[in-house]
């Protein structure tokens, strides 16, 4: 099982950019599908971004708009989730998940970090 730890959030003003990050340990790491969540308060989680394994299949929602980037250097063990042009509704929770498989879906993650905080004010 890979463990997830998320970094990078904090405050910012809106048009402002973020860069989050999602270092795993495990032996198997390289192996996994990995995807970056969040949940706004009082809302379901929803799917940002995710990478394949080998990095150059990339799936975002459809409200990053071209806004964030997600990117994994292997040989780190970490993902990354570069935002930039943040609007206040980018305000959320924002969790690093990682699959087996090549899937945006939340119920196929089999694991979770705790999650990094990112507000942006107007």
């Amino acid at each position: 099982q890979v463990q997830l730890v998320e970094s990078g959030g904090g405050s910012v003003q809106a048009g402002g950019s973020l860069r989050l990050a999602c270092e795993a340990s495990g032996r198997t790491y390289s192996n996994y599908f990995m995807a970056w969540f969040r949940q706004a308060p009082g809302k379901e989680r929803e799917f940002v971004a995710a990478i394949s394994v080998d990095g150059f299949r990339l799936y975002y929602a459809n409200f990053v708009e071209g806004r964030f980037t997600i990117s994994r250097l292997n040989m780190k063990n970490t993902i990354y989730l570069q935002m930039n042009s943040l609007k206040p509704e980018d305000t959320s929770v924002y969790y690093c998940a990682a699959s087996y498989e090549d899937t945006t879906k939340e119920s196929d993650m089999t694991a979770w970090g705790k999650g990094t905080l990112v507000t942006v004010s107007a």
